[in-house]
């Protein structure tokens, strides 16, 4: 089962901007972090909801999509996302939010997964200006924006394609549109 959701939790950069998400629905993803480790036990994640038009229209203007796709500014409109959760470090309980990088992951994935496993699909951006994020949404002074997790029906097909050692691992899309992702071979990753 996880083999399956791993091969379907792919970036997705085009979303069905009919069928929004709702906060519980965003609230449900967030729940199965609550029991994902966490260095030292210390539990430094807070996590903003975004699922209304307007919330999500202060969010998306400061994320940067994909940047092997040359002349690619994003989701247009009618393909961006229905949802975010902004993944937060609580400086208050971890002041060196780099201590927090390896837990970042880890709760971004099971969100992603819990995603899948929902019908959903998402994209990890980390790339975005945190201040300017902040003040958008107004987080309170001591919460770090670490990562943004873009959600919602996905509405692009993602290819993946199995590729022999030294062969290229950048991502394309085809003449129809289609996302093409190269993947390694197991026998070329295990040491």
């Amino acid at each position: 089962m996880i083999l399956e959701l791993s091969r379907k939790n792919r970036s997705y950069r085009a979303f069905d901007e009919t069928k929004p998400l709702t906060r519980q629905q965003l609230a449900a993803l967030v729940e199965p972090t609550r029991f994902c480790p966490s260095s030292v036990n210390m539990q430094p994640m807070k996590y903003y909801l975004s699922c209304t038009p307007e919330q999500n229209g202060r969010i998306f203007p400061l994320t940067r999509w994909a940047r092997l796709l040359k002349d690619y500014d994003g989701p247009a409109e009618g393909q961006r996302p229905t949802g975010y959760i902004i993944v937060c470090v609580d400086e208050n309980i971890l002041p060196n939010t780099d201590r927090a990088k390896t837990d970042v992951g880890i709760v971004a994935q099971t969100i992603m997964l819990a995603a899948v496993e929902q019908g959903l699909g998402g994209c990890m951006i980390a790339n975005f200006d945190k201040d300017a994020l902040k003040a958008a949404i107004s987080l309170p002074e001591k919460m770090f924006p670490a990562l943004i997790l873009a959600l919602g029906v996905p509405a692009e097909e993602i290819i993946l394609e199995e590729i022999a050692d030294g062969e290229s691992t950048k991502y394309y899309r085809d003449a129809e549109g289609r996302h093409h992702v190269p993947k390694r071979r197991l026998e070329d990753i295990l040491l």
